[in-house]
């Protein structure tokens, strides 16, 4: 009996001792956790050290997240090893390079965000337990410490509705599908893209946990989506309340906003967070951002919303913070201006390009900034999850410390990540990430010479001639510019003689010289076979020979447009066939990297259903979002069409080329002196949201080659 005892106290012993770190460095390379010496440290402030014991390297830091930052320090500056989204794994050397001279990076700012609603759709919104273990432990190396975490909270409000009296249909109608959750989370819209089946509340709940336990075995405090007053539209007939109608979104009915005079505010935010706390816990912060992107507040007591919001959230822990959105106007300052210092953290959420934290030359300017409450300084950098370069490379930098040493500066508590979609520039979200720990300005060339380096893992005068034109270019957005993200693809505009951005609201203009990007992308096809099989290389050539057929693109339309409005009809058949066979050959291009392929959005999507008509209803919604968005109102009317436009392989030659091709032949009929109909390219766009043909989503053709032989074709 004593045997057992002890042997079952020594197992508890292993689980009790064993490290998130150290399954970390496992899942990066199995035996890594061997090469390091892992050292925790009682510390106010964040730290990590780099040190070295032996032949082995120390990693010290006050917290696993500390720690982890450390490490990846270590394997980015040391051992040219960069981990990014895509590439989550690496093969460490037998013996590490040594840390000759102890390193030591501390930060003041104690948080790092991460995350925007919109990127649990444009981005998330069919990942696996895979995926977000990858992406957790993506976090913890670029030390973010405060995540939205939104999976399953369509559980919780299943729940809730269920006991205020709504049967199954009707939670359903109000419940968004899984494209599209992000806008019913942010009281946007309800129901669209469902109803959804039993089985996904299901799946999402156990995916919640799994995601909320690992982020707090890291000490990763989770934001948890709070209370803010959204109730079915129908609530007050149903049950009674007394709410206000926040109006239209993009065409759609909003959901209504429960007074916070009703009697039943409390009650109804009670029993929504009693249901969160049963399914995942009770969180230290909360997301709530009521009359979110122009939600009507006629009628509505903002200063008794804010404090009922607050009282709601304070009565379940009472140590939580309030975290929310800074974005147009919200969050109003009449909401929030009588709440107590401490009990909010502002997202500044577009702060590279629209800071409201008090610069004076923003358009979205706050003379008091954001009062008494802290704020994070955050980059938004993408729209829509759309593809292609984009950043403000210096600029980022340059803002950042202006804010940190100016009198809003008190109040500034750290830096987020608030893109809409995720996966793409991966060097803009690594700059950002090591802002807390750099205490002084820095310069931009020398801090991307060492990315390079370390993103390839050698050096290499051709690439980095290559990445310093891009940053002197399409990575150098001017700081007064407020484009929603990337300069779009004209291959995913919906035609037309004047085309120029993709989406409704992009605000594009012209501030680079496109023949910077293409000479870029020039320099990396000439040393391509000295990189062929590294994961980040191949990455980044096929990213950056895509935007350079790109530029190609939107130079070849001018010429196609004007061939058309001079009337020639020879040069418009020649120029509108070639850039028809541009659009192929970008499609090609780019099913040689799975980052790329509309397949894999798709099998995503598909994989998480149990049956046919499951695996159906999410690839509709998989298709719409990147297309349409929503129906025949919404899209044209609404302006949401093409919003989150993707250039990827398989849209691009089934939608894309569709559009165009439809588009050209219609004007080779007017240049022949027809009158055709006008088209209507909702209804060309729509048969392809429905369609369930497979799309492949696996590279069959080496990716090297193939980028030396269609950037020759086009370039050359």
């Amino acid at each position: 009996m004593k045997i057992i005892n002890i042997l079952l106290l020594l197992c508890f012993s292993a689980v009790i001792q064993a490290s998130p770190i150290d399954g970390l460095l496992e899942r990066i390379d199995k035996g890594a956790s061997r090469k390091f010496v892992i050292e925790q440290i009682k510390s106010p402030t964040d730290f990590f050290e780099l040190d070295q014991k032996g032949d082995k390297v120390v990693i010290r830091g006050n917290n696993y997240v500390s720690i982890a930052t450390g490490i990846n320090w270590y394997l980015k500056y040391y051992a040219g090893i960069h981990l990014s989204w895509n590439g989550m794994q690496a093969t460490l050397p037998e013996v590490l390079p040594a840390v000759t001279k102890k390193e030591r990076h501390e930060t003041g700012l104690k948080l790092r965000y991460d995350l925007n609603y919109c990127t649990f759709s444009y981005t998330m919104a069919f990942w696996d337990w895979d995926r977000w273990e990858k992406e957790i432990d993506w976090m913890a190396l670029h030390g973010i410490n405060l995540p939205l975490a939104m999976t399953g909270v369509e559980s919780v409000w299943y729940n809730v509705l269920k006991k205020l009296g709504y049967n199954k249909e009707e939670i359903n109608e109000f419940i968004s599908g899984p494209g599209f959750m992000a806008w019913w989370l942010m009281n946007n819209l309800e129901g669209w893209g469902g109803p959804n089946p039993d089985s996904w509340y299901q799946q999402q709940t156990v995916l919640q946990k799994k995601i909320l336990k690992r982020m707090r075995e890291y000490g990763i405090e989770p934001v948890l989506p709070g209370y803010s007053g959204m109730v079915p539209h129908n609530a007050k007939e149903k049950l009674g309340l007394n709410v206000s109608d926040p109006g239209l979104w993009c065409g759609y009915r909003r959901p209504a906003f429960l007074q916070p005079t009703d009697p039943r505010f409390q009650e109804i935010a009670s029993l929504y967070y009693k249901e969160m706390e049963k399914l995942f816990g009770k969180a230290n912060y909360y997301s709530m951002d009521p009359f979110h992107e122009g939600g009507n507040v006629a009628g509505v007591d903002l200063d008794a919303a804010g404090k009922a919001i607050m009282s709601a959230m304070k009565k379940v822990n009472p140590k939580a913070v309030w975290v929310a959105q800074a974005w147009q106007a919200n969050p109003r300052s009449k909401m929030i201006e009588n709440l107590k210092a401490g009990d909010m953290i502002v997202l500044d959420l577009f702060a590279e390009s629209r800071p409201q934290w008090g610069d004076t030359e923003s358009t979205w300017y706050r003379k008091s900034g954001f009062g008494q409450h802290d704020w994070i300084y955050c980059m938004l950098l993408n729209y829509g999850g759309n593809v292609g370069l984009h950043g403000k490379m210096a600029h980022v930098i340059d803002e950042f410390y202006k804010a940190k040493e100016s009198p809003f500066g008190k109040t500034l508590c750290g830096v987020g990540m608030t893109m809409e979609g995720s996966e793409n520039n991966p060097v803009m979200f690594e700059l950002l990430t090591e802002l807390p720990w750099r205490e002084q300005r820095f310069d931009k060339e020398e801090w991307l010479t060492n990315y390079v380096h370390a993103r390839y893992g050698s050096e290499n005068k051709t690439v980095e001639e290559a990445w310093t034109l891009l940053s002197k270019s399409i990575y150098n957005c001017p700081p007064q510019s407020v484009q929603q993200g990337t300069h779009e693809s004209i291959f995913c505009a919906r035609p037309s003689e004047n085309v120029y951005q993709a989406s409704s609201w992009s605000e594009m203009s012209d501030y680079y010289n496109p023949q910077d990007v293409i000479r870029a992308a020039r320099l990396m096809v000439s040393v391509a076979d000295q990189y062929k099989g590294n994961n980040n290389f191949e990455y980044d050539l096929v990213d950056i020979v895509r935007q350079a057929i790109t530029e190609r693109g939107r130079l070849l339309y001018k010429a196609v447009m004007a061939a058309y409005t001079s009337g020639d009809k020879t040069l418009f058949e020649m120029a509108s066939r070639h850039f028809l066979q541009l659009i192929l050959l970008q499609d090609e291009l780019l099913g040689t990297r799975r980052e790329f392929m509309v397949g894999n959005w798709i099998d995503q999507a598909r994989n998480l259903g149990k049956t046919p008509e499951e695996k159906a209803l999410y690839e509709w919604n998989a298709r719409v979002q990147i297309t349409t968005w929503g129906n025949r109102q919404a899209a044209d009317e609404g302006g949401l069409r093409d919003y989150a436009h993707k250039e990827w392989n398989g849209i691009l030659k089934d939608f894309y080329y569709m559009r165009w091709k439809a588009y050209f032949d219609n004007l080779t009929l007017k240049m022949n002196g027809k009158n055709p109909e006008e088209i209507d390219f909702y209804a060309l766009e729509e048969p392809w949201t429905k369609e369930t043909d497979p799309y492949p989503f696996e590279p069959k053709s080496d990716c090297i080659s193939t980028v030396k032989r269609i950037f020759a074709d086009i370039f050359n």
